[in-house]
């Protein structure tokens, strides 16, 4: 057995004589107290899954170094899930068999691979005539009920909760939170769940979506295809506030719309409805206006036709020296036909009436 292994340490060796740059993902990584690291890396192809695997090792000396370099560049600590480009030497155990020592890093390569994954998810959206989808939605002119999607402790969740409450205006919003990670191998598919159960509870106004800064690696699930095809599909206007200022991610693009803080999300909201109620208050005072106008025009139609009424007034008439003129009956006489001599008539005047009898004429 052993002469066995010694052959194979031996040929595998003489033939790989020379460091080499291998490009791989971490499938695992334990950083033992003694210092080592030791990783597990592999190789997945589409529709294959992993096609190849190798163990590896970083001495105390070296990942000291490596893993603090590639914190400062990244933003972020050396964990599984990452894909690299690392510089190895091939060596061979009789007791472990196959190592790769691992000696340096690119990471620069690293934050390259997110960059181009990222590429990769825009490309596949526009294909797929997704890029746009949100942005034909119709919002709400009132938005009330809120979905958020953020982890439940997160400080950016908290302050847009006391930023949304405590608006100088009083309005008052529904706000309930779809807890799911945020960051991490696991964020993509925990957070399209969290859309799934909003669409099925129903009722909402808009989805938010909320994460604070982070690294790039960190932020880079924001990039994948299957989260943003998931927003973009959501028949809801889904918002997102998500890293830094400088951060953009595709994720931003397909939502109906982004800021890049969470109490910049909860003044889009306030802003809404202050702008509503600004609007209906607009609308409350010509409504005021129209009916008072309304009234005014009402009041002068009612003094020209009482002013009318009035002139017509018998009694006005009368006053201006006039009388009328009534038979026996209290008919009043329109002519002097059908009045014979010794017929009695009334002659009414402003001030009183006489009784007349009628003469015959000459």
């Amino acid at each position: 057995m052993i002469q066995l292994q010694l052959l194979l340490k031996e040929e595998i060796e003489e033939s790989l004589p020379d460091r080499m740059w291998v490009r791989a993902e971490i499938s695992s990584l334990q950083a033992r107290a003694n210092g080592h690291c030791y990783m597990e890396l592999s190789q997945s192809r589409e529709g294959e899954g992993v096609i190849a695997k190798a163990r590896a090792v970083v001495w105390r000396g070296r990942w000291q170094i490596l893993s603090r370099c590639f914190k400062d560049e990244t933003g972020s600590e050396l964990k599984a899930g990452i894909t690299v480009l690392l510089h190895v030497q091939v060596s061979y155990s009789e007791l472990y068999g196959l190592t790769l020592v691992v000696d340096d890093l690119d990471a620069a390569f690293t934050v390259g691979e997110a960059e181009l994954q990222k590429r990769r998810t825009i490309e596949k959206l526009t294909e797929d005539g997704l890029m746009d989808r949100q942005k034909s939605l119709e919002p709400s002119a009132l938005p009330y009920k809120l979905a958020v999607v953020s982890a439940r402790d997160a400080a950016g969740f908290g302050d847009f909760c006391r930023h949304l409450e405590q608006n100088e205006y009083g309005f008052a919003f529904s706000v309930n939170l779809f807890e799911a990670a945020m960051q991490g191998d696991g964020a993509p598919e925990s957070i399209s769940e969290a859309l799934q159960s909003i669409e099925a509870e129903g009722g909402y106004d808009a989805v938010l979506i909320m994460r604070g800064g982070g690294s790039v690696l960190d932020l880079a699930c924001f990039d994948d295809y299957a989260l943003c095809f998931a927003i973009a599909s959501c028949p809801i206007p889904v918002y997102t506030a998500i890293g830094h200022d400088r951060d953009y991610h595709v994720a931003d693009m397909v939502a109906y719309d982004f800021v890049k803080t969470p109490t910049a999300l909860a003044d889009r909201f306030i802003d809404e409805l202050a702008a509503e109620d600004e609007l209906i208050s607009s609308f409350s005072t010509r409504l005021r206006l129209a009916f008072s106008n309304r009234i005014s025009r009402m009041e002068s139609e009612l003094d020209m036709l009482y002013a009318r009424i009035r002139n017509a007034d018998p009694r006005n008439v009368l006053s201006r020296g006039y009388s009328l003129v009534t038979d026996a009956r209290g008919v009043v006489l329109k002519s002097a036909s059908g009045i014979k001599p010794g017929d009695t008539v009334g002659v009414r005047f402003a001030d009183g009436t006489l009784n007349c009898l009628v003469l015959p004429s000459d």
